[in-house]
């Protein structure tokens, strides 16, 4: 057996595991903290608050009687109110019937909380979710900034032609004799675009310096790989960030939309790739996947997919973007992300698409790892969108799940009086085989789908 060949395999193994925990553990934290700490502030105390299950690593209890603790098993976590527990005998048993008779004690338990108290404190839970996840997002849009208007060069990417006339800080006044449109002019940008000739080279008219110069540079969207799809064809083979791919199936191409065009009209044939990598010629083959994608009128495409993002030639320089800005942004892109996954689950369900969309935990380890892999910023990325996922599925109206338990809220505000012992005991039961088989049908897409 090669052990050395085995080396880098258990390092990319390594890195989705600990991905994985971290992303999780970053979510449930959340989430639970958002139990824990609206369950405070309506006045109902907990006595464990736990990230992990399992044998218990570390605990401390602190001055309100919660204890912290961290187990052993670092996939998922929980809050355990007063009057959660579920023993009916010895000493739980007496100790539930000491809390009954004392109206200050039960109030401080769950169950014995008012409804409003209890549909707050297990809505908060998706609700922080959602919370961490716009801030996220904010963050990073304030972090990374806007495009500046005009359109000025900040990084040139590296090309295998070597270096243009281009320059970081030239703002770009016209590409091919066409005026440059305002950067925040999505339509028009597009329109200009599209209208630029496909050709290895354009001309630039810059403002440098005070003057304006006409300069040679790159075609504007060259085939060059910004970003790598988690679990993609591309992802497979290991192809990176800052690949320029040159040819295909011996053909040299320039621009990105001739690899489009080459994916797509593959019909799933195994492609040859020449990829430049920092001065080095490589060879790659790969089969194109069926990638369901969502359109902005809303539904979705199938389309033959590599896996890879591109961009343009180079990285556009940025100025600061406003608190009020970033926060908004935060919004709607937890918008989209609930969006796009309530209509791909719709699609699944109508047969329009795949059910292989839907990945289980296999599949979410794996595109922690390779959202890891990628840089510090695709991680977090990757973390505000799984955040949001996990607080859409947990209001989802099943029973053990907090859309359950708000539907029992919902309907004891309306009769009066909360379901029957044996009812929540049926529904429970039937909510949990729910979960389970939705987990084992997951896992079933992570080992069989392609």
């Amino acid at each position: 057996m090669d052990i050395v060949g085995l080396i880098p395999q258990f390092g990319g193994f390594a890195l989705t595991i600990l991905a994985f925990i971290v992303a999780l553990s970053v979510i449930v934290a959340v989430h639970e903290y958002g139990h824990y700490i609206v369950g405070r502030w309506t006045g109902i105390h907990a006595d464990v608050f736990s990230l992990g299950f399992g044998p218990i690593l570390f605990s401390r209890i602190d001055k309100r009687g919660t204890r912290w603790q961290m187990a052993a098993l670092p996939f998922g976590g929980f809050v355990k109110f007063a009057g959660d527990a579920n023993a009916a005998s010895g000493k739980d048993s007496e100790a539930m019937e000491e809390v009954a008779a004392d109206p200050v004690a039960l109030r401080r338990t769950m169950h014995g909380a008012p409804l409003w108290a209890r549909t707050l404190t297990v809505a908060a839970g998706p609700a922080f979710n959602f919370i961490m996840s716009i801030i996220v997002f904010a963050g990073m849009m304030v972090f990374q900034g806007q495009p500046r208007d005009p359109l000025t060069v900040g990084e040139i990417a590296a090309l295998p032609d070597g270096a243009y006339e281009l320059m970081a800080g030239d703002e770009i006044v016209a590409i091919a004799g066409m005026p440059a449109p305002r950067v925040g002019d999505g339509e028009d940008w597009s329109t200009f675009t599209d209208a630029l000739p496909t050709t290895p080279t354009l001309s630039y008219t810059v403002e440098r310096a005070g003057g304006e110069s006409t300069l040679t540079g790159p075609f504007l969207f060259p085939p060059h790989v910004q970003q790598v799809a988690p679990r993609s064809a591309a992802d497979d083979i290991d192809i990176k960030p800052g690949d320029v791919i040159t040819a295909i199936d011996g053909a040299p191409i320039f621009a990105f939309d001739q690899l489009r065009d080459a994916v797509e009209g593959s019909g799933g044939r195994v492609l040859l790739l020449d990829i430049w990598r920092d001065g080095t010629m490589l060879q790659f083959a790969l089969a194109p996947k069926r990638v369901d994608e969502p359109l902005d009128e809303g539904g979705f495409q199938t389309q033959w997919r590599i896996g890879i993002v591109g961009g343009m030639a180079f990285s556009p320089a940025t100025e600061a973007m406003g608190i009020g800005d970033a926060i908004m942004g935060g919004v709607v892109q937890t918008w989209v992300v609930i969006e796009n996954s309530f209509s791909g689950l719709y699609h699944m369900i109508t047969g329009a698409i795949s059910t292989c969309n839907m990945s289980g935990v296999i599949g979410i380890a794996e595109t922690s790892g390779s959202m890891a892999s990628q840089g510090a910023d695709s991680f977090i990325w990757f973390i505000a969108v799984l955040s949001v996922a996990v607080g859409m599925l947990n209001l989802f109206p099943i029973p053990a799940l907090d859309g359950g338990h708000l539907v029992f809220y919902a309907y004891e505000a309306v009769s009066g009086k909360p379901p029957s012992d044996r009812a929540l005991q049926v529904m429970m039961a039937t909510g949990i085989a729910l979960i389970l088989s939705l987990m084992v049908f997951a896992i079933g897409n992570d080992i069989f789908c392609p």
